[in-house]
């Protein structure tokens, strides 16, 4: 297990010869460091996603003492507040009622109704980035548009939006293999602003509803089955991280991969009925959420290897996406792959729910960048952020 160093360079630059030795050596590997289980093939990991012996959390069965486990420091408690009741968090009952009401107000029209915001924005940025000669892709185009998409969809005021990515950025740090303190303490703070911030935007929408999204969450929190005040938060917050934290990663490990395989963006430029299959390519060509964890409700035998209850798996979704038992030439950028089975919004009851909005996001800063910017290319090296389980990058200089 030596190899599989999360805190390596050179590991972070490119794990795919670590996945590769980890799928060849078994289906599960304890690893001491951060004691959990992975798992790095695609057959597992898929099966394990829709598992009930497996949850994201455990209070819903066992108290922290009956599970083997210690509860979380109380300093980090504002954290769990915000963190904890978000659905993703969830196991049944609890997440199929939060899910069913967010749905209720997330629909497939509500999404579809953004596709002319998205692209006219997506226009708007790329067209402002070859108006100064270049930059960084990810600040100028690949974190603005996904940010204001799903703010504007929750009705977060364009003042305040550029509040929402340290916030976010901050609390997801808590997500990476054995945070340290210091990451655990910005997390705290972070969780407090950002609650302290939603509760008065909810009562603001409370008492003047809209058309965005919050005010769709507060009808149903009235009506019948609610959404408690905590839930209203917590799924907030959720959507404002997840609805851009993947897809803003997604992009520049996207280009960052096209520009290494200049033939597949060749074709792409050629031939634009590439875009769809080139969106879940590039998802699975380089994850933007490596790994996944999982609680172990109930002992479940992995190749051989019985994973005792309260034992965590860590199912490595970038692993996964590169196993060959599933994909043709994995390691290879191939922009036409149809057969692309990629778990890069997870599976089962936890499955993405802003993946149709990711999709149509990054169709549409791809298809913007490809028709105004068709010189776009690099810049220099990019910078590779330190963390493991979100995977991308600090910055990615281009030029135009």
């Amino acid at each position: 297990m030596s190899d599989f160093d999360p805190s390596s360079p050179a590991f972070l630059a490119d794990p795919c010869p670590v996945y590769a030795e980890l799928r060849a050596r078994g289906r599960a590997h304890y690893y001491e460091p951060s004691d959990q289980w992975l798992v790095p093939h695609h057959a597992d990991v898929s099966a394990l996603l829709r598992d009930r012996r497996l949850g994201r959390s455990y209070g819903h069965r066992f108290s922290h003492e009956e599970f083997g486990r210690t509860a979380p420091p109380s300093g980090h408690e504002p954290f769990h507040e915000l963190n904890d009741h978000g659905m993703l968090e969830l196991e049944p009952p609890d997440h199929t009622r939060i899910r069913r009401l967010v749905s209720q107000a997330f629909t497939p029209r509500t999404v579809e109704r953004l596709r002319p915001y998205v692209r006219a924005l997506a226009t708007e940025l790329v067209e402002r980035l070859v108006a100064e000669g270049g930059g960084d892709l990810l600040s100028s185009v690949a974190e603005p548009l996904p940010v204001a998409v799903i703010a504007e969809m929750l009705g977060v005021p364009a003042t305040d939006r550029p509040l929402l990515r340290p916030w976010s950025a901050a609390i997801c740090a808590m997500y990476e293999l054995n945070p340290s303190q210091e990451a655990a303490r910005r997390a705290v703070t972070a969780s407090l602003e950002f609650s302290a911030y939603l509760r008065e935007l909810i009562a603001v929408r409370r008492a003047e509803p809209g058309e965005d999204l919050i005010s769709g969450l507060i009808a149903v929190h009235d009506e019948g089955e609610k959404l408690t005040e905590a839930e209203m938060v917590a799924t907030c917050a959720l959507l404002l991280n997840a609805g851009h934290e993947a897809t803003v990663n997604a992009t520049v490990n996207g280009w960052h991969a096209l520009f290494r395989n200049p033939a597949q963006l060749a074709a792409l430029r050629a031939d634009r009925a590439l875009l769809p299959t080139a969106v879940e390519e590039l998802m699975r060509y380089d994850t933007p959420l490596q790994l996944f964890e999982r609680w172990v409700l109930d002992p479940v035998e992995i190749g051989g290897t019985t994973v005792p209850r309260g034992a965590e798996v860590a199912l490595l979704f970038g692993s996964a996406n590169h196993d060959p038992a599933v994909f043709t030439a994995p390691e290879g950028l191939d922009l036409s792959r149809r057969d692309n089975p990629h778990i890069s919004f997870g599976a089962g009851i936890h499955y993405c729910v802003g993946a149709p909005l990711a999709r149509i996001e990054l169709a549409a800063s791809m298809a913007a960048l490809l028709d105004l910017a068709p010189g776009l290319g690099p810049a220099g090296e990019p910078v590779r952020k330190p963390g493991f389980v979100i995977r991308g990058l600090a910055a990615l200089p281009v030029t135009v």
